[in-house]
């Protein structure tokens, strides 16, 4: 098959979504009002409910939900071939995806802001609500360290990503300053400054390792960039949102789209062929990169590309306190997300253009690779020409820059740029991943504020500087412990099987919202995908403690599956029960705003 083929496929795919089953779900399903205000408006405190153009809210929710999931999910799952992860991908962010996405964060507008755990308490119960808030604070913070790793491996001794990667603050900084300060709300102005400064910042890059003094400076260990990454992650937490973590996701996302953009471009002039097989013999398990069957583990594999729980603390955390319309929730929350689906299709591109032992070579240990009675075919010279050692470097990032590279330096007049296009691929993974670290960090300190606020009401205080330091280091130090010891690489696993199931929850408890809210014709739309994956993810998660923890007698991996699965359960049962109670009532009441419902219920 050829690569440009399904990348034509996947964009007509989403765009009909976007116009047609994504419409349907703002207009009827949710109901969407532009007369209604917003918690940005009504509760505007300059800091963090904040009303934000929608391209510029467009861009920092898509920088801080597209993180590792899309890049190297795709690129593992292509151990199993590129259908069942391009299915996936395209059916499960148009049907799942991208209605969670949407529908999560319109619960929260619809509830001042607040996350999904508050929303919990206030839609189904108040111990539903606090079982949610400690699974959601706890799925958080492995996902914060895991991807922070992801990070340190992609930067420590990168002279150039590391540069490239610390030059996206200071101009996020001036960007924030002019908008708010110089210029009021000149989205254009300040999108020139940045983006010129960005090109130029990328530009720079080889001739600051080409500097030995340079080179040196930027050039840092594991432990320091261990260190830097969680006092990055505290200062755009206490910072006002506009100042730097929304100029910088902004920012960065014009490098995410532009790259992506130019690798469709490239597949549309190299028109490689997609060299995996469709299905390949791993698909029933005794794979070397995935401990199991395609059945349910490609589901938990690709996580962010096609449903992603994560995205639920992003709906409910930063995002849906800068929305300055409702309308605006179509364009943000859906539209996010089909655009992470395209990234996620040009992910599994890149790692099926490669010669398929060429990619198992770079995806498993040597010592598993041996076993496989494959040979390598192009990955020497793919080595030389990327100037580093690829083989052996599991995780999908390596890989992932390699095939991007190739594609690149396919197009013509590129051909000797292999070396650049694959340390810029490595700075381009590192960027990605780090915008989804500053907003998580900010989305954990509400979550604590919230939690503490419940036992000394301070805390609840938006604009207490002793809560928000407060509540930023212990959140931080508690992930950034992790990336520094190094750990969570162990239980990296548990997290892709708790991510899709707070993706289920996600969906659970907006469904339980739509009925209350007298939809329940449409409740359909939303329970069918969530009740679906619950069930895929429960038995993943099963299978993963079975067959994987027991046996290698990882006990602690083993309690943390089940604390999680359990959490989860209480959250449905509940969530199942509500369903009940408000399905039996015939008569709606009138909401403050007008509107039929079966229950009115704080916001």
């Amino acid at each position: 098959m050829n690569a440009l083929t399904l990348v034509f496929v996947s964009l007509c795919v989403f765009a009909i979504a976007y116009r047609f089953y994504g419409l349907f779900m703002a207009n009827k399903v949710l109901g969407l009002k532009i007369e209604r205000l917003t918690p940005a408006v009504k509760m505007a405190d300059g800091h963090d409910y904040v009303a934000t153009n929608k391209f510029v809210l467009f861009g920092h929710h898509f920088a801080a939900i597209a993180a590792a999931g899309p890049l190297l999910g795709p690129v593992l799952a292509a151990q199993f071939g590129y259908l069942p992860g391009a299915l996936w991908i395209i059916v499960g962010c148009v049907l799942g995806g991208a209605v969670h996405d949407m529908v999560v964060l319109f619960a929260s507008v619809r509830h001042k802001g607040h996350s999904l755990a508050k929303i919990a308490e206030t839609e189904i119960s108040k111990p539903v609500g606090i079982v949610a808030s400690y699974a959601v604070l706890f799925i958080l913070i492995l996902t914060l360290a895991g991807l922070s790793i992801a990070v340190v491996n992609a930067m420590h001794d990168s002279a150039w990503g590391t540069f490239t990667v610390f030059a996206t603050m200071p101009i996020a900084l001036l960007m924030g300053v002019y908008l708010h300060v110089w210029r009021h709300n000149d989205v254009r102005g300040a999108t020139i400054i940045g983006v010129v400064l960005l090109f130029l910042a990328v530009l720079a890059g080889p001739y600051v390792v080409a500097h030995p003094a340079l080179r040196h400076m930027f050039t840092l260990s594991k432990t320091q960039i261990s260190l830097i990454i969680p006092l990055y992650g505290f200062v755009a937490s206490v910072l006002p949102v506009w100042l730097l973590l929304c100029p910088r996701d902004y920012l960065s996302t014009y490098l995410k789209i532009g790259t992506i953009t130019m690798l469709a471009g490239g597949i549309f002039f190299v028109r490689p062929d997609l060299l995996m097989e469709p299905v390949t013999k791993f698909v029933g398990g005794g794979g070397p990169i995935i401990p199991g069957a395609v059945f349910p583990f490609v589901f938990i594999t690709i996580a962010c590309g096609a449903i992603s729980g994560f995205h639920a603390i992003i709906g409910t955390g930063t995002t849906p306190k800068m929305i300055g319309s409702e309308k605006d929730i179509l364009f943000v929350g859906y539209g996010a997300m089909l655009t992470e689906g395209f990234v996620a299709i040009m992910a599994l591109i890149a790692a099926c253009v490669l010669v398929p032992s060429d990619y198992f070579a770079i995806n498993a240990a040597p010592a598993v690779f041996a076993k496989l009675g494959m040979h390598t075919v192009n990955l020497p010279d793919l080595a030389k020409a990327v100037e580093e050692n690829v083989q052996g470097r599991p995780g999908g990032a390596v890989s992932l820059a390699v095939g991007m590279a190739y594609i690149f330096s396919s197009v013509p007049f590129m051909k000797h740029l292999m070396s650049y296009w694959y340390h810029f691929a490595i700075m381009f993974e590192a960027v990605f991943i780090l915008t989804a670290v500053d907003t998580g960090t900010r989305v954990g300190r509400f979550f604590l504020q919230e939690m503490i606020g419940a036992v000394i009401p301070k805390f609840l205080e938006k604009r207490w500087w002793p809560g928000i330091i407060i509540t930023s280091a212990i959140f931080t130090g508690a992930w950034g412990y992790l990336v520094y010891t190094g750990d969570i690489t162990t239980i990296w696993p548990l997290f892709g099987m708790s991510n899709q199931l707070l993706a289920s929850s996600g969906l659970i408890i907006g469904t339980t919202m739509i009925i209350r809210m007298n939809k329940a014709k449409y409740a359909w739309m939303t329970a069918v995908p969530g009740i679906i994956l619950a069930i895929i993810t429960m038995w993943a998660g099963y299978l993963n403690v079975v067959n994987n923890y027991l046996p290698a007698h990882m006990y602690l991996l083993v309690t943390l599956s089940v604390i999680i699965m359990i959490l989860m359960v209480i959250v449905f049962v509940g969530a199942f029960k509500r369903w009940a109670e408000l399905l039996k009532m015939q008569n709606p009441v009138l909401d403050p705003y007008g509107e039929p419902v079966l229950e009115v219920v704080q916001e």
